[in-house]
């Protein structure tokens, strides 16, 4: 069963000031019960407190996030292998992530190539542990190479990966989100659900160019492109959230990368009720 979770990385800094398990209990009490772990040290205090959350809570850890290579901040799969299989084990999930490509692969089709190999050759091993290595988007993956998006070279060269659409970035890359989660079907494991909003241009920016700061203007202007909570931009999860669900994809993570003002839960209530509003309460 699909089940609509949360992302952690809006939440890292309440876990670090908190810690993971009273974090996820307010989470818990909004109406989630699964959360992706991404950006939160994976350190034995934090394991034992998010299995405690999975036993006392009922909070399902949707997948852990890892690097291909050592890195600040994180696991590798590269040199942290055994952790990371022990921390999946643990904590009951079967689903780990690469958030990212390297910046290297973007502007080299070589060292895409090598990402590609490497990437394919970590989700044998793992899916050896019984465990699925999935691949998250941004909107840099929907470029061309020789005609063809990275996304897709990275989906064909990489067989045994799975992917993680984000719904946000994939129409700020200038596709459309249900018709890119039909593309990939049943390749696609899981899914950020993350709102597109054009934000109102500030008083600023007209005072701005009438007095003559074009300059000023235009990075206003450029940047009204805004993250929102769930129903309160222009994305259709009236659409979405059932694809994601007739595809096969296990979770559908809530995720805000900027707040404008407000708290990390106050946003995931607000998807949270507008999730429920359209009919998909049962998916929590």
């Amino acid at each position: 069963m699909t089940r609509i979770g949360v992302q952690a990385m809006m939440l890292k800094d309440e876990f670090a000031e908190l810690g993971p398990f009273e974090t996820l209990r307010r989470v818990r009490a909004i109406g989630y019960r699964a959360v992706e772990v991404s950006q939160i040290p994976m350190t034995a205090a934090n394991v034992d407190e998010l299995a405690r959350a999975r036993e006392e809570l009922g909070m399902e850890v949707a997948a852990l996030s890892a690097s291909l290579t050592p890195g600040p901040g994180g696991d590798s799969l590269t040199h942290d292998l055994d952790k990371i299989v022990g921390d999946a084990e643990r904590l009951g999930t079967r689903n780990i992530r690469i958030g990212m490509l390297p910046l290297e692969a973007t502007a080299s089709l070589e060292a895409l190539l090598q990402f590609c190999d490497h990437s394919d050759e970590s989700a044998r091993v793992l899916a050896a542990h019984g465990l699925r290595l999935s691949y998250h988007n941004h909107h840099i993956e929907f470029a061309r190479h020789e005609g063809r998006f990275l996304l897709d070279v990275i989906a064909d060269r990489a067989p045994h990966l799975a992917l993680e659409i984000d719904v946000h970035w994939v129409q700020r890359g200038g596709l459309d989100p249900v018709r890119t989660l039909q593309k990939y079907g049943a390749r696609v494991a899981m899914v950020h659900l993350k709102d597109y909003r054009i934000g109102s241009l500030p008083e600023q920016a007209v005072t701005a160019l009438a007095a003559g700061d074009t300059a000023a203007f235009q990075a206003a202007f450029s940047g009204v492109e805004q993250f929102a909570e769930v129903g309160e931009g222009n994305l259709d999860f009236a659409s979405i959230v059932p694809t994601a669900v007739a595809i096969g994809a296990d979770y559908l993570l809530v995720e805000q990368d900027e707040r404008y003002g407000r708290s990390p839960l106050e946003c995931l209530a607000t998807s949270h009720d507008n999730l429920e509003a359209l009919g998909f309460g049962s998916l929590f």
